[in-house]
Parts: structure tokens; C-alpha cells; sequence
């Protein structure tokens, strides 16, 4: 039984359009892809059985509500920043010791289909698509200066894998100051103990853990909404 004394403390995150973007993060072929990566390399082990639950997630949870979500944020014309990970050089050497192993086992470096991101989920002109070398895009890349660029103070955040790269990010941005949702229905991990005790752990003081249902009408009532009124207006 985990104690709710610590709820009372949580900050209250609203999704606003104009404010909010959506951020999908390493949903590429080197993990993402029950053909490619991870999986090609664990079916030549014959271990591909060890990770069925994590494909089976991402092929009936992660991918289509993210899909879903990329449409709704398009039409109420909100952001979308996309999050990959992988190597810049062919020889990893710029990648951390916490990375190195899985890119060069996954081979995900620039330039390979691994590295690409899943092709239903592919950004769109004008999408930014940050590549990171950590657990955390705030880490190694420039999302914090992209997002307040963009006048943006929450993200939505989807992806794999929940408990590394997802939370980490989401972390990083939550003690940024940023609004965070974790997506409990758009992100995946290797079993359903970690992904309820990575979405558990987050709701206590970093964030808020909503469903793609819940987002989606959320959104969809914020452009419902009428625009406030300038003085000029008046």
C-alpha cells in the first residue's frame, strides 16, 4: 500500500494547445520494432519470446494511440517535438558508457533503418526531431531552449521504454519547471511490474499519469473553447 500523503504536493498539469506539445520519444526501429534491432538480435539469440510483451505493447498500446495523439495535437495545430536516440558517429564513440552497449548491439547510429523512427509514426515538415545520446533528452540535446522557444511549458510524453528513457526525460523536464504527462496508454516497457511502477513513482511530485482518451478529450475541449478577448477588442 503506497501511503497519499505526498499526492496533496503534486502539481496540477493542464493540457492548453497553444502551450502544451506532444512529445514521442524513441519510437525508432532499433527498439521500437519487433523486426529490426533488439528484435532481429534476440530472434538470432532465439530469446525474441523474452521481449513479447514489450513488442506486443508497443504494437497495441504505443504506436496507435500515439499515432492518435500526433493526429489530434496536428489539428488543433499544436506542437509536436520528436525524441530519437542513437549515435552520430559509425564508431558510437560518442555515445555514454549507459548507451554505447545498446546502440552497437541494436545498431543504432545515424544513416541506418534502425536508427530511423517507425515509419507510421514519422515527423512531419516543420516537426523538429531532437536526437540524444542519454537516457534524457535534456541531457544531450537542446529540447529545454527549443520548448521555451516555442513558448511551450508542458509536454505529453509517449514512447519507449517507460522506465529509461521516458521517465528520465519527463524527470528532467518536471524539475525544468516544465508540466509533464506520461502517457499510461502510449508508453511501454519489457512487463506490466514496471511499467505500473515507473507511471507509480512518476504521479508522486514529478508529474501527472493520464490516459490517451483522457488527453485526447482534454484537447479537444481546450479548442472548443473560445479565445480570450483583448482589451483592444473591448
Amino acid at each position: 500500500m503506497n501511503p497519499d500523503y505526498v499526492d496533496a504536493f503534486t502539481r496540477r498539469v493542464i493540457i492548453d494547445p497553444a502551450t502544451t506539445a506532444l512529445v514521442p520519444i524513441d519510437l525508432q526501429y532499433a527498439s521500437g520494432s519487433r523486426e529490426h534491432g533488439l528484435g532481429a538480435l534476440l530472434a538470432r539469440q532465439g530469446r525474441l519470446q523474452e521481449a513479447s510483451a514489450r513488442f506486443d505493447r508497443i504494437d497495441s498500446h504505443v504506436v496507435p494511440n500515439t499515432l492518435r495523439l500526433m493526429t489530434a495535437f496536428r489539428a488543433a495545430g499544436a506542437r509536436i517535438v520528436h525524441v530519437a536516440i542513437g549515435s552520430a558517429l559509425p564508431d558510437f564513440s560518442d555515445a555514454p558508457p549507459s548507451t554505447a552497449a545498446f546502440f552497437r548491439a541494436t545498431n543504432n547510429r545515424a544513416g541506418t533503418r534502425e536508427h530511423e523512427i517507425v515509419d507510421v509514426l514519422k515527423p512531419r515538415p516543420g516537426e523538429p526531431v531532437l536526437v540524444k545520446r542519454t537516457m534524457g533528452a535534456f541531457a544531450s540535446t537542446g529540447i529545454e531552449s527549443l520548448l521555451r522557444g516555442m513558448g511551450i511549458d508542458t509536454i505529453v510524453c509517449t514512447g519507449v521504454s517507460t522506465n529509461n528513457c521516458v521517465d528520465m526525460t519527463a524527470r528532467e523536464a518536471s524539475d525544468r519547471g516544465f508540466g509533464v504527462v506520461l502517457v499510461s496508454d502510449a508508453t511501454g516497457t519489457c512487463s506490466d511490474a514496471m511499467q505500473d511502477a515507473a507511471l507509480a513513482t512518476f504521479r508522486r511530485l514529478w508529474g501527472r499519469v493520464a490516459d490517451t482518451d483522457t488527453i485526447l478529450a482534454e484537447l479537444a475541449g481546450a479548442a472548443r473553447m473560445p479565445a480570450p478577448r483583448s482589451r483592444a477588442a473591448e
